[in-house]
């Protein structure tokens, strides 16, 4: 990815398509007090450089799928491109290496009831052991500030798309082909995915704003926390007593550290995304805060080396 430097505007532009994916440039423009053609030109500048891209993401609960988290102690040799092949797996959801390269950690959909393909990844000959834990409930509504602090309460309120009606959908053979391009780019024209997919322009429009309104699709924008400043990122593997299990994840949810906190099976209850400008920041992070969290028993962390996929789970 070539080294981009973001301004005010970017940051502005990023937040309002975390908002709404699909925004018309005319619209964010007029929100941030820009041209349409800069808001449209600064977008494009930002994707041609892999800095960022808007990407379709599917609620798992609303399509009857159940996530699972893959643990792959792995030959380091071997781990790019390993990393690589998950990534293009349509059943992944997020795939990232850790521990220079020991480790790859991957989120797999696959449908409720059904378990996780482990056996045909136990027998790759670059993965030496599996784990797998269920991935119970994403604990985190808000999104992590480092993406959604540039814009003030009324510009976020002119941006923001109305509440849906969380219908449940059942997925069509229209969608099986809409998904995976909406995936690659969140923010295809109508014509272009119509062309796409095989299907009328207005089939397409009406089927994704369905899609929208039921909260069964949303979009996200994918940036490295990196490219805003923040090179240190760790996974948390916590252990925390039941008791206190929704308190603590409230209490990181809230942290302006965290990027993503979710429950889990296996013998760890909680996992956690810290986020931080340096390696000062996230021992201050580990040692004062998670340190004195009533309840935490354990704590087990994972230093990201890189993102191979990140549609999810950074909020």
């Amino acid at each position: 990815m070539d080294s981009v430097r973001l301004e005010q505007v970017d940051l502005q532009l990023l937040h309002a398509l975390h908002l709404d994916g699909r925004a018309p440039f005319s619209r964010i423009a007029e929100v941030l007090g820009v041209s349409d053609r800069t808001a449209a030109r600064r977008f494009a500048r930002l994707r041609a450089t892999g800095t960022a891209r808007v990407t379709a993401v599917l609620d798992s609960r609303g399509t009857g799928h159940a996530e699972w988290l893959v643990r792959l102690r792995v030959r380091p040799a071997g781990a790019a491109a390993l990393a690589r092949t998950l990534a293009r797996r349509p059943d992944t959801a997020w795939v990232t290496v850790l521990s220079s390269g020991t480790e790859i950690v991957c989120i797999l959909r696959v449908p409720a009831g059904h378990a996780a393909p482990l056996a045909a990844l136990a027998r790759h000959p670059h993965i030496l052991d599996v784990q797998a834990y269920g991935l119970l409930r994403h604990l985190m509504d808000g999104r992590w500030f480092g993406r959604t602090s540039a814009l003030d309460g009324e510009q976020v309120a002119a941006l923001r798309p109305p509440p849906g009606d969380a219908a449940p959908v059942v997925l069509t053979d229209l969608d099986r082909r809409l998904l995976p391009a909406l995936a690659a780019d969140g923010r295809a024209a109508y014509p272009r995915l119509a062309g796409h997919v095989g299907w009328s322009e207005s089939a397409v429009r009406r089927r994704l704003e369905e899609l929208r309104r039921s909260g069964t699709l949303r979009f996200d924008v994918e940036i490295d926390p990196a490219a805003l400043g923040f090179p240190t990122q760790c996974l948390l593997w916590l252990t925390v007593a039941p008791a206190r299990l929704a308190a603590t994840a409230r209490a990181l949810a809230a942290d302006a550290e965290t990027a993503f906190v979710g429950a889990t099976t296996g013998p760890h209850n909680l996992l956690a995304i810290a986020v931080c400008r340096d390696e000062d920041a996230l021992y201050a992070y580990l040692s004062e805060r998670i340190g004195a969290l009533d309840g935490v028993g354990r704590v087990e962390t994972s230093p990201i080396t890189s993102y191979t996929k990140r549609v999810a789970p950074l909020g």
